[in-house]
């Protein structure tokens, strides 16, 4: 069975997309052959990019998911919790910046598992509906690309520890 010929629109797509992508090793593309000397000639070569753009392009890796296992153990105490950090108080912004410091000093004394308390708010279908603002906040911070790089995951603590009102961090190794 012969392979069909990419038509001209085909190979400038394929030409448009390879310009934008980098090899992930110099020796991956000896592995390819020919095919890559082929793809090399009918290639501009890539235009440099400014440092501040490589630093904007490489995002922190996605959050994983918390294991069931590592939250029993902790709920059980046979896993201890490194640091703890209570937001009890504070406003939005003393709040996100207080939790990007102490993320940054638990990941420089490599600790693994963190408990932050954010405190659970009034009911719901109290009157005041801006309670438990941080609460809501912290999931929706540490989702963000600025502190994906201090956790691999999270996830609402056991009740002995806050329940609804405390999450749990497993913290990313920091890089030497």
């Amino acid at each position: 069975m012969s392979r069909r010929r990419l038509s001209e629109d085909e190979r400038a797509l394929w030409r448009g997309f390879a310009r934008g992508v980098s090899p992930l090793r110099r020796s991956a593309g000896a592995a390819l052959g020919a095919a890559s000397d082929r793809t090399a000639r009918d290639t501009p070569p890539p235009a440099q990019s400014s440092p501040k753009e490589r630093v904007h392009a490489k995002q922190p890796p996605a959050l994983a998911q918390f294991d069931r296992r590592l939250r029993q153990r902790v709920a059980r105490g046979h896993l201890a919790i490194d640091v703890r950090l209570d937001l009890h108080g504070m406003t939005q912004k003393q709040a996100h910046a207080a939790l990007l410091h102490f993320l940054t000093q638990a990941q420089a004394h490599d600790a693994k598992l963190a408990l932050v308390v954010t405190g659970k708010g009034i009911d719901a279908a109290s009157a005041a509906p801006e309670r438990g603002v941080l609460r809501r906040q912290v999931p929706l911070w540490l989702s963000l690309p600025e502190f994906r790089r201090f956790i691999v995951s999270f996830q609402e603590a056991h009740a002995s520890h806050g329940g609804e009102g405390a999450l749990y961090l497993r913290l990313r190794r920091r890089l030497r």
